[in-house]
C-alpha cells in the first residue's frame, strides 16, 4: 500500500504540473548513474509518477485510494520489460491497453531535454593566449587583435540570403523548424521531433542564396577584435568576451577566451594588491639615517631611511600597489636590506673598533 503523492513529496491532490516539477527533481537525485543515486527509490518515484503523471490513473487513484493496486486490474503486466532504469511495467503498459506516457520526463532526468522546443544552436567557443608585461597587467590595457574564424557573412548580415532578396519558408519543414515522424511499436504510437536539416531549425530559408558565403549565413575570414584588460590581473587569468567566438547560421556566436600570461618584474614583486621591492642600505645609514631613491611602478620615489633601523624592516608608501575595487589601491612595501663592508680600509677599521669600545 503505498501513498504516491507521499513518495513525491506532494500533498494529495497536487496539479499535473506539482506531480512532474517533483518527478523530475526527485529522478535527477535519485538516478541510479548518479553519485547520489538509489535504484529502489528511482523505480519507486517512476511508478508513482506512472499513475499520477497520467490523468485517467490519477482519477482513479484519487477515487479509490490505496486500493487502486488492487483495481487496476489487468494493467499491472508488461512481462517486467524496462527501458533502461525505467520499468515499464510499473507504468501500466501491456495486454491491450494504450496508454500514453510522456518518455521527454524519463529523457530529462538523465539530463537530456525532453520538450518539444528547439534549443537554440551556438557556435564554437574561441581560446587564444595574450602575453603581458608587468606594468599591463598593473594598469590594464587594450589590445587589438587578428583572429581567422567563422563570422557572419558582411555581405548577406548572416542571413544566407542574397542582398536585396527575401527569405522564405522552408517547404521541408512547413516553416516549424523541426520535422515530426511518427511510428509504432509494442508500446503504442510515439512521435519523435527532430531539427530541420534544410533551414538548421530557423523555419526560413533564403529565397536566393548569398554568393559570398553560398547560403551558410557565416563565413571564414578575418576579423580584428578589440581586448580590454583590466587593471590588476593576475597571470593564468581569463578573459570571457561574450559573442565574440565563431557565427553560426540561426543560432548566438560562441565566446572568445582570453588567457593571460604575465611577465615578471626585474626588482618588484606581487602580493595582491601589495608590491614589494628590496633596497639595499649602507650600515652607516642605517645607523645615522638617510634618504633614499627607490623605483616604483609610479616612477621613483623618495623613502625616508630612519636612524637604527634593522635589516628586514619594511617602509611603507601608501597608494603605489595594485588598483583595486572602486578606485583604491594598495601598498608599495619596501624592505630594507643592510649591506655590510667585506673589507675595511685602515681608518674604517680604526673607527669601528672605536665604535665597538664605545659599546656598539
Amino acid at each position: 500500500m503505498k501513498d504516491y503523492y507521499a513518495i513525491l513529496g506532494l500533498q494529495r491532490g497536487a496539479s499535473k504540473d506539482e506531480v512532474k516539477k517533483a518527478f523530475r527533481k526527485l529522478a535527477s537525485q535519485y538516478h541510479p548513474d548518479k553519485a547520489t543515486g538509489n535504484e529502489e527509490k528511482y523505480k519507486e518515484i517512476t511508478e508513482a509518477y506512472a499513475v499520477l503523471g497520467d490523468d485517467k490513473k490519477k482519477a482513479e487513484y484519487d477515487t479509490y485510494g490505496h486500493a487502486f493496486q488492487n483495481a487496476g486490474g489487468p494493467g499491472a503486466g508488461f512481462g517486467g520489460f524496462q527501458w533502461g532504469n525505467f520499468d515499464f511495467s510499473q507504468a501500466g503498459f501491456g495486454n491491450g491497453q494504450s496508454f500514453e506516457f510522456d518518455l521527454g520526463d524519463i529523457f530529462e532526468s538523465f539530463g537530456f531535454s525532453g520538450g518539444g522546443a528547439r534549443r537554440p544552436s551556438r557556435g564554437r567557443d574561441i581560446s587564444i593566449d595574450i602575453n603581458l608585461t608587468f606594468r599591463e597587467a598593473i594598469f590594464g590595457i587594450t589590445r587589438r587583435i587578428l583572429l581567422t574564424k567563422n563570422s557572419a557573412c558582411t555581405h548577406c548580415s548572416g542571413t544566407g540570403a542574397k542582398a536585396g532578396t527575401e527569405m522564405m519558408s522552408c517547404s521541408t519543414c512547413g516553416g516549424h523548424g523541426k520535422i515530426r515522424e511518427a511510428r509504432q511499436s509494442v508500446m503504442g504510437n510515439f512521435t519523435t521531433v527532430r531539427e530541420c536539416a534544410t533551414c538548421r531549425g530557423t523555419g526560413k530559408i533564403p529565397k536566393e542564396r548569398c554568393g559570398h558565403c553560398a547560403g551558410a549565413g557565416v563565413m571564414r575570414q578575418q576579423e580584428e577584435i578589440e581586448v580590454k584588460v583590466p587593471a590588476g590581473v593576475e597571470n593564468g587569468e581569463m578573459v570571457r568576451l561574450t559573442g565574440r567566438g565563431e557565427a553560426t547560421l540561426g543560432g548566438q556566436p560562441g565566446d572568445l577566451y582570453v588567457k593571460l600570461h604575465v611577465e615578471s618584474h626585474k626588482t618588484i614583486k606581487r602580493d595582491g594588491t601589495t608590491l614589494t621591492t628590496t633596497m639595499p642600505v649602507k650600515l652607516t645609514d642605517a645607523l645615522l639615517g638617510s634618504t633614499y631613491e627607490v623605483e616604483t611602478m609610479d616612477g621613483t620615489e623618495s623613502v625616508l631611511v630612519p636612524a637604527g633601523i634593522t635589516h628586514g624592516e619594511q617602509l611603507r608608501i601608501k597608494g603605489k600597489g595594485v588598483p583595486g575595487a572602486r578606485g583604491t589601491r594598495g601598498d608599495f612595501l619596501v624592505t630594507v636590506k643592510i649591506e655590510t663592508p667585506k673589507q675595511l680600509s685602515r681608518a674604517a677599521r680604526k673607527l669601528v673598533e672605536e665604535l665597538r669600545n664605545e659599546g656598539l
